[in-house]
């Protein structure tokens, strides 16, 4: 099971944690390694082929417009993190094809569901998150899977400071996604997410 903490040897994957690191706090942080190492595990039990850098380099760094040195205030979080990682991506030295493909994979976390056929990592990412974030499609992992993956990366109070970033985000967006995800009753699900059962 260590493969799904096995970070993509390229220096784009070494950068993108060294940038996650200086900017998501720990919460946070351990947040986007859980995503990826989710979305390996699924990817692995369910036999999807995909890009292993670029889904590193955008589970890193999906969420960072949730930190104050890259909050947008016009921009849904989810898009101005795409621009961020865009930006990162052309500091790697990633064409622009590839560089368009990192900012869909982060912007499409928060849309719709795209089916492993049509974007593996865009699937994967979101199967991740949800997990990760609400607990939707927990089942679809090894009890084992779990337990390894929130003990090599704690919560670390994740539900409070999450929903208080995305709250905030809907209350300066009111048209963004996170918004709607708030009306809608999400924290409830958030709150509840049995990663966060006592004793974790």
């Amino acid at each position: 099971m260590d493969f799904i903490f096995a970070r993509p040897d390229s220096k784009a994957a070494a950068a993108a944690l060294e940038v996650c690191h200086e900017y998501a706090e720990p919460w946070l942080l351990n947040h986007s390694l859980r995503a990826y190492s989710l979305a390996v595990a699924y990817a692995a039990d369910v036999d999807i082929a995909h890009d292993r850098e670029l889904l590193y380099v955008a589970a890193l760094l999906h969420d960072l417009a949730l930190t104050p040195p890259f909050d947008s205030h016009t921009l849904p979080y989810e898009e101005a993190s795409g621009h961020v990682a865009w930006v990162f991506a052309a500091g790697a030295g990633w064409g622009r094809v590839r560089r368009d493909r990192l900012a869909e994979v982060i912007v499409r976390h928060l849309r719709d569901e795209v089916p492993a056929e049509v974007d593996p990592e865009s699937h994967l990412l979101q199967v991740a998150v949800a997990a990760d974030v609400s607990g939707r499609g927990l089942g679809r992992f090894a009890q084992q899977v779990k337990d390894d993956v929130v003990t090599r990366y704690p919560r670390l109070g994740f539900v409070d400071a999450f929903l208080a970033r995305a709250r905030d985000q809907a209350e300066r967006k009111p048209h963004c996604a996170a918004a709607g995800l708030v009306r809608d009753g999400w924290a409830r699900q958030v709150t509840g997410n049995p990663l966060d059962a006592p004793g974790r």
